[in-house]
């Protein structure tokens, strides 16, 4: 036997060595990677499939409320926030009713959706947002303490301006007119020159500048 045939040999045995004693373990690592790899594109359809049954649960809400059916509203978000709350649809479809139900002027309501989707906004500025609207909402309610809770959550960066405003509103509805001033001054701030919100701010603060007027019945000094 040549050398060379006799190392080909060697190898040959060598290589069916190597198979003998590790074959199992490399035949289970193969099953194993395939495993995950299917196991992968699994979870991924079935992610897929999830979000687009949300989106067809949301459709679902929207068109509820465009039909004014508040029977059909209930059950769809009902179905959507249980089933779906790990889904952007399940937040955007309590904000839908939300803004459905402060257009009835039923606010108890529209807050118990605007809470849910702040609490299962899992995007931070989506999160704001609602955060925003609830505030309003709970303003209108007259309930200045419960907006500067929710507004103290929002980020500093999110909505500067805005939320600035509707804090200066909540002073002034708990009759704070310096922390109003300083909040409306936070908004102006961070107000464009251009912006369209600028005017309503400086009114409300041109408001709190005025001198105020005196009681009906009393006299000047």
């Amino acid at each position: 036997m040549a050398f060379e045939d006799y190392d080909e040999y060697e190898q040959g045995e060598q290589v069916r060595k190597w198979i003998k004693e590790n074959g199992i373990a490399v035949a289970v690592g193969v099953v194993l990677a395939l495993a995950l790899i299917f196991g992968w594109r699994k979870w991924q359809e079935h992610k897929t499939n999830h979000e687009v049954q949300a989106a067809s649960q949301f459709a679902v809400v929207q068109n509820a409320v465009q039909a004014d059916n508040k029977q059909a509203m209930a059950a769809a978000l009902g179905d959507l926030q249980k089933n779906y709350a790990d889904t952007t649809y399940a937040a955007f479809g309590s904000a839908a009713v939300a803004e459905y139900e402060v257009g009835k002027n039923d606010l108890k309501p529209a807050t118990q959706a605007l809470e849910w989707a702040v609490a299962h906004s899992k995007q931070p500025a989506l999160k704001s947002l609602f955060s925003l609207r609830l505030a309003r909402v709970q303003l209108a309610q007259d309930q200045p303490q419960q907006a500067l809770t929710t507004l103290a959550a929002i980020p500093p960066g999110d909505y500067a301006a805005l939320a600035a405003e509707l804090s200066g509103d909540a002073q002034l509805q708990l009759g704070k007119p310096d922390a109003a001033r300083k909040s409306y001054d936070a908004a102006l701030a961070r107000l464009g020159k251009d912006a369209p919100e600028r005017n309503s701010v400086q009114m409300k603060l041109d408001n709190l500048t005025q001198p105020m007027a005196a009681p009906t019945g009393s006299k000047a000094q």
